[in-house]
């Protein structure tokens, strides 16, 4: 490690395990061995707190969502996008439970429905979006809404019977599949979306080029090509994180204008 180094501040949002003790400290030690110095994982219940966090320079990078990066882009740069499943992109899944007979989003009409955050985009952005299309609002459409603050926590929700639908990331709906799937049993997709650039990372801009920067990106990069790495990739259900490519977020930019 290098001395007198204050640690490297990266932030993390709701994505997925969010509370998971092993996920979180095998990224923080692949980061650490990646940097070359102590690395301080920040985690806050919601985007906006982390996108605040990362506009103020509370923390130096964070891993957002491609909805709240683009709409403070004039801001930020990015840094890597995670591949899933061979691609640098993921879904949004409308869900319902398995005893739902629900075909699409048209017959989730009047029902309460679980959001995951305002600033997500699978979360809450593509149902948002979709509605908007046929000339709907969330308010008018379902009977009542709900933020849960956490993609798990709409599983949860929908899984328990406490509302009929929800709006969430497919990558965390897949995920929790596999390391919960007497939970994940218990909701069914009723559709995806189409593909969407998947929550990249990102800093200031006004920091791209410093070194710190350029050696966090480094270490992102270069994670699936070291031990420590492979763990923390392994345990999220990554490939790795590829070169960033500000195209990935059409379609979000897209469904942003439609909700105008």
């Amino acid at each position: 490690m290098r001395a007198q180094q204050e640690p490297y501040r990266f932030a993390l949002t709701p994505v997925f395990l969010d509370n998971d003790a092993a996920v979180i400290e095998r990224l923080r030690e692949a980061l650490s061995l990646g940097m070359g110095r102590e690395i301080d994982l920040v985690q806050r219940r919601t985007y906006q707190e982390i996108t605040g966090a990362l506009l103020d320079g509370s923390v130096d990078a964070a891993w957002v969502c491609g909805y709240p990066f683009l709409q403070h882009q004039s801001r930020l740069s990015l840094l890597g996008v995670p591949v899933w499943r061979g691609q640098p992109r993921y879904q949004s899944y409308l869900i319902v439970s398995d005893r739902d007979e629900a075909a699409d989003l048209e017959d989730l009409r009047g029902g309460m429905h679980a959001f995951s955050d305002p600033d997500s985009n699978s979360g809450f952005l593509v149902t948002a979006s979709d509605l908007a299309r046929i000339g709907e609002s969330t308010d008018d459409f379902f009977a009542r809404t709900i933020f849960t603050w956490g993609h798990r926590n709409v599983v949860r929700a929908v899984a328990g019977g406490l509302v009929r639908s929800g709006s969430v990331d497919g990558y965390v709906w897949e995920a929790l599949a596999v390391v919960e799937p007497d939970l994940v049993a218990r909701t069914r997709i009723v559709s995806r979306s189409e593909w969407l650039g998947f929550p990249p990372f990102a800093a200031r801009s006004d920091r791209m080029g410093g070194a710190d920067v350029t050696d966090l990106q480094g270490a992102l990069l270069g994670m699936d090509k070291t031990p420590a790495g492979r763990k923390a990739l392994d345990l999220l259900f990554l490939d790795r994180i590829t070169e960033p490519d500000i195209r990935l977020f059409d379609g979000i930019a897209a469904r942003m204008s439609e909700l105008g």
